[in-house]
C-alpha cells in the first residue's frame, strides 16, 4: 500500500514537473530562414516589424494589407525604401 503511494505521488511530481519545463519556452517567437526572393509593391504593405535579436539571421516581416507576413532581407535598397515609406506614411 505505501509503495503504491509513494510511486503515484513520483509519478505526480514528474507530470508536474515536465508540464513547468515544456512550457517554459525562451527561445524567439518568429524567425526567419529564408527570405522572400521577390520585389514587393509598397502599395500592398500596411505595416513591418524585426526579428527578435536572438533569431540566427536579421529580418524585416512585412505585413500586407490583407494580414500576410513576408520576409525580407533588410539589408537590400528596395526594402529599406519600403520601410521607410511605411514608416513615414505613419506619422
Amino acid at each position: 500500500m505505501r509503495t503504491t503511494r509513494i510511486l503515484l505521488l513520483s509519478i505526480l511530481g514528474y507530470a508536474l514537473i515536465a508540464s513547468v519545463i515544456c512550457s517554459n519556452g525562451m527561445g524567439p517567437d518568429n524567425c526567419c530562414f529564408t527570405p522572400y526572393p521577390r520585389r514587393l509593391n509598397k502599395r500592398l504593405i500596411s505595416s513591418y516589424y524585426m526579428t527578435d535579436h536572438r533569431c540566427p539571421k536579421s529580418a524585416a516581416i512585412m505585413v500586407t494589407k490583407k494580414g500576410r507576413r513576408i520576409c525580407m532581407d533588410p539589408t537590400l535598397s528596395w526594402v529599406v525604401g519600403i520601410m521607410k515609406s511605411v514608416d513615414e506614411g505613419t506619422f
